[in-house]
């Protein structure tokens, strides 16, 4: 037997979907999943190559040696010889035999599922006919075992006729199922990671181990719409539990995307993840549980997830097979291949995955994503993934991912409940309610699709986290008969739409998701285009034209944001930008390549530009000269200046007719080699520290890999006396924090603790301005942050040129505005800063 693309072992191949697309008819019988037994099959190449059909049967393993293995052609009358019994246990071994014991030789698993007899199994054994199904990942359908009379041993096997009967026979994949490996590799003892290291070494992937505890895996961003684009390939969304699972020696472990350890609830994958012939590997996937029809059910899935005790566990793995359909590699012996494009990635991928098992390979089509959306529409799936084939992997949500569902579904946390009415039991409905930039927000209320299990079922859960009030915001309903709960429960619900008002319309319930964190149930506007702006004209005595240039350059290859899509950004984020341009001196950096190509610093607005670009002489310690700097007072000026190919802008602390003294003070957290947690660490210890003493402070995202807490001074100091301040602070903040925060400038010396730069303070010193772009991959952003926000799980990549639009149109107001408004009495705040001082020095 040879494998052939046109055996369909898996029921969510996306070869079935390739068939349909190419207008290929796809054959029938797809096998139910009903309580069964284990069943194996060994291929053993001892003194004759044979296969050892097995079956699990009053706790041990019944097997028949079948020199020519199984046909799918019910013709063929295979000689299967009854021998001994073998115990369970032996179903996992794969391995070799050595020479001088019983049976030595190789042994690869060539099959393993779940058998059902259609007849009593111990009167068919006694009585010489076994009549049985098996649900394998290759062998499928109905059996029968024959005795030959006069005959103690030998008996035939003989397929049914069925849907998987195929007059002369199929062309089966020969490896095993679990390894991958074929029985003469077993045999000749070859290294299959060597030419998978030789490939990863020409590539220049970098040399570190991954390690799958530490995985932020990469989340899809929503779209409405399918659709066909060149360098994006497109893949099955399915209805399952993300898992990282790493291989390391032979022993693996499973993770969920919150960095749980699930290894106990699914044995049957870490057992494939662990025979695996690799020395180290990282996957990527998600684990599903099928249903009678070959379609993902998640019922099914929690059934086994929600079991803990060992036995049952162990029982439900057979009853409930469970698949890995593995879609990414994300590490392999010592090498990371995250940074490598995800085609590369999938190209490993497909050679280390047994190409029939627990483990199938998540295969894709190019480009055609409408094509690919309807059939799965019509297969009833649950809808698609597109992901750019240059993009590599980065933890958190993506823009080089998108998921299309075929129907509109989300995640939603439960905060309260109603009375039921009539005859219904348990409750009327649940309060829903989702994070809106980082708060909860009330989305309305869902009473369908309950059965009567769940209402009484959740009902109690629920009695037991009641609260005495809504614990979100919103338009949180009024008046009697509703109960809030504590937000800890989530649920996935089907709806038709947002109403003008924030409220879910026609929503129905479709499961609970234990799986999911609350933290990921983020509200998420479907992902729209960046609009290619128009040319801004505005007629008048000075012509203020701007025409832009060059709108299809890529500037951030990986995501394939264009110089279109940064000019969009800035257009539509000038109304927050402009308040903190307006009057102050600018520095451009530009990169008229993108973010891989050259760039260079301008201060000096060229001579070129058009008379009503407004610019001021300043004079500039550092070029020892006079400068015309930039002056962005409006959006035709921001604009002009964007289309130079400026990606970041910079701005002074001070206002050009006050350019002594500066509006704030800025603290800036510079992690370095630190971990972002530490940053968010220091960042709350100086919200305390000025909550403490009177003083106004706020915070925003440096848009690299900081933040920024600035603080407010109305002009009353100068660069010098800011500095002074500034270091003030951050002396007291250090003292407090001493393990993981510094001000020690020298980065060598740092010790990988959170430096807090007061240095920033000082004459023609800058920072990125708030809402300014980043040239660095993801296309973040510094953004504006409540200090609700700054807390565990906050991420710089959270805030790009494709969500903060997004963001910005759900806020009333920009919380870092005050910073240019406020006038604090800084003589009380430094008497109080000054008495912190003086006991730091005394204890």
């Amino acid at each position: 037997m040879t494998a052939t693309d046109d055996f369909n072992v898996d029921p969510l191949s996306t070869y079935r979907i390739k068939r349909s697309v190419e207008g290929t008819p796809e054959p029938s019988g797809v096998v139910g999943r009903e309580r069964g037994a284990l069943f194996v099959v060994h291929k053993h190449a001892a003194r004759r190559l044979h296969y050892d059909l097995r079956l699990e049967m009053e706790g041990v393993l019944r097997s028949w040696a079948v020199p020519k293995g199984p046909s799918f052609d019910q013709q063929d009358k295979r000689l299967a010889v009854h021998v001994e019994d073998h115990p369970i246990e032996y179903g996992d071994f794969e391995g070799r035999i050595p020479e001088g014991n019983y049976g030595a030789g190789s042994v690869i698993i060539w099959d393993r599922g779940v058998w059902v007899p259609l007849e009593d199994p111990l009167e068919g054994l006694e009585k010489g006919k076994l009549l049985f199904e098996l649900r394998g990942y290759k062998l499928k359908g109905a059996w029968t075992l024959v005795k030959i009379k006069k005959s103690e041993k030998d008996w035939l096997l003989i397929k049914e006729r069925d849907a998987y009967n195929v007059p002369g026979g199929v062309e089966v994949p020969e490896e095993s199922v679990m390894s991958g490996l074929l029985v003469e590799d077993l045999a000749s003892g070859r290294d299959p990671a060597e030419p998978i290291v030789q490939e990863l070494e020409q590539l220049g992937a970098p040399r570190s181990r991954v390690d799958p505890s530490s995985i932020e895996v990469m989340l899809a961003e929503t779209s409405e719409e399918a659709f066909t684009k060149p360098g994006w390939v497109f893949e099955l969304k399915l209805d399952g539990h993300r898992i990282i699972a790493g291989q390391d020696q032979g022993t693996s472990t499973l993770y969920t995307r919150s960095r749980r350890d699930t290894t106990e609830s699914f044995p049957d994958i870490a057992r494939a993840v662990a025979a695996l012939p690799y020395a180290h590997v990282v996957l990527d996937g998600e684990v599903v549980a099928l249903d009678a029809e070959g379609r993902p059910s998640f019922q099914r899935l929690q059934q086994r997830a929600r079991l803990t005790r060992p036995l049952e566990v162990k029982r439900v793995a057979v009853a409930i097979p469970a698949t890995y359909y593995v879609f990414d590699l994300l590490g392999f012996e010592d090498f990371d291949l995250r940074p490598l494009p995800l085609e590369v990635r999938k190209s490993l991928l497909q050679r280390i995955l047994p190409p029939v098992g627990p483990l199938p390979f998540v295969d894709h089509i190019a480009e055609r994503g409408e094509a690919v959306f309807e059939q799965v529409r019509k297969l009833r799936l649950e809808g698609i993934v597109g992901k750019r084939a240059d993009a590599p992997y980065r933890g958190g949500r993506s823009p080089a991912w998108v998921k299309i569902r075929a129907d509109r579904t989300d995640d939603f946390i439960v905060v309260g409940y109603t009375a039921p009415k009539g005859s219904r039991g348990g409750f009327g409905a649940l309060h829903l309610a989702d994070y809106v930039d980082g708060e909860l927000v009330y989305g309305g209320r869902v009473g369908s699709g309950f059965s009567q299990d769940q209402l009484d079922e959740v009902a109690r859960e629920l009695a037991a986290r009641i609260r005495p009030d809504a614990p979100c915001r919103g338009p949180i309903p009024k008046g009697a008969g509703t109960t809030w709960v504590e937000p800890d429960l989530v649920c996935e619900v089907r709806y038709k739409e947002w109403t003008e008002e924030g409220l879910l319309r026609q929503p129905v319930f479709l499961r609970f998701r234990d799986d999911k964190p609350l933290e990921e149930c983020v509200r998420q506007a479907a992902r729209p285009p960046l609009n290619e702006p128009a040319p801004l004209e505005r007629g008048g005595p000075a012509d203020r034209t701007v025409r832009f240039s060059n709108l299809d350059k890529v500037f951030w290859p990986e995501e394939g944001y264009t110089k279109g899509d940064l000019i969009a950004y800035y257009k539509t984020v000038s109304p927050w930008l402009l308040p903190y341009l307006r009057n102050r001196p600018v520095v451009l950096t530009r990169y008229p390549d993108g973010i891989t190509g050259k760039s260079f610093y301008q201060k000096d607005a060229p001579k070129f530009i058009p008379d009503w670009l407004r610019t001021e002489r300043m004079w500039s310690e550092q070029a020892q000269r006079e400068i015309d700097y930039f002056i962005c007072d409006d959006e035709e000026s921001l604009l002009y200046i964007i289309n130079l190919g400026t990606i970041p802008l910079h701005v002074w602390a001070s206002s050009a007719d006050a350019l002594e003294r500066p509006d704030w003070c800025v603290l800036d957290l510079d992690p370095k080699e630190a971990p972002f947690s530490h940053v968010i660490t220091v960042a709350e210890a100086i919200h305390r520290l000025c909550g403490e003493i009177g003083l106004p402070h706020f915070v925003k995202t440096s848009g690299s890999s900081g933040l920024h807490v600035l603080v407010p001074l109305a002009r009353q100091l100068t660069h010098e006396q800011t500095r002074s301040f500034g270091e003030l602070l951050a002396r007291i903040v250090v003292a407090e924090l001493p393990d993981i925060a510094t001000i020690v400038r020298n980065p060598a010396r740092r010790e990988g603790k959170v430096y807090v730069d007061f240095l920033q303070n000082g004459h023609g010193r800058t920072i990125a301005a708030p809402y300014s772009a980043r040239p660095l991959p993801g296309a973040p952003v510094s953004a504006p942050l409540t200090w609700d926000e700054v807390k565990p799980g906050l991420a710089i990549l959270d805030y790009t040129i494709r969500t903060m639009p997004t963001r910005l149109a759900s806020m009333d107001e920009d919380p870092l505005l005050p910073v240019i408004r406020l006038k604090p009495d800084l003589t009380k705040v430094v008497s109080a800063l000054q008495a912190y001082s003086t006991e730091i020095d005394q204890g």
